[in-house]
């Protein structure tokens, strides 16, 4: 049975043979919310570091950067923000705003995949063999 998918992920780790759905919230006046972003907000509150959020979903600093500061600017408060001081000089902190959009965007996420289950199966029955392109 297809199961819908609720992490993103990149290149080879995405599971052949299964049917995922994909969730992109779009908002109006160019601001969008999906699993990359919500992904690299994951990353950041488990590395602390959004160079090696960056790193782990093969991105420069850059564009995770630029990434982050577009969900800074697109929600009301910060959903990510530096820390300063410590013995590694710092890092980066995912706020209680970053935590809600993350945790909200993967129950809609889940609940989603939950009811198209069926429509997964049977769009999967409807497809032909893969092939090599």
């Amino acid at each position: 049975m297809p199961k819908a998918k609720t992490r993103a992920t990149r290149g080879s780790g995405r599971p052949r043979g299964k049917a995922s759905l994909h969730l992109r919230l779009d908002f109006g006046g160019g601001r969008s919310l999906g699993p990359g972003k919500v992904h690299l907000l994951e990353l950041i509150a488990e590395t602390g570091s959004i160079s090696a959020a960056g790193r782990a979903l093969e991105m420069s600093y850059r564009q995770a950067w630029l990434l982050i500061d577009e969900l800074n600017h697109m929600f009301r408060e910060p959903v990510v923000i530096a820390q300063t001081g410590g013995g590694g000089g710092g890092g980066t902190v995912v706020t209680e705003t970053g935590n809600a959009v993350v945790r909200l965007y993967r129950g809609m996420e889940r609940r989603s995949g939950d009811a198209a289950v069926a429509e997964l199966r049977a769009l999967s029955q409807l497809l032909g063999a893969t092939s090599a392109r």
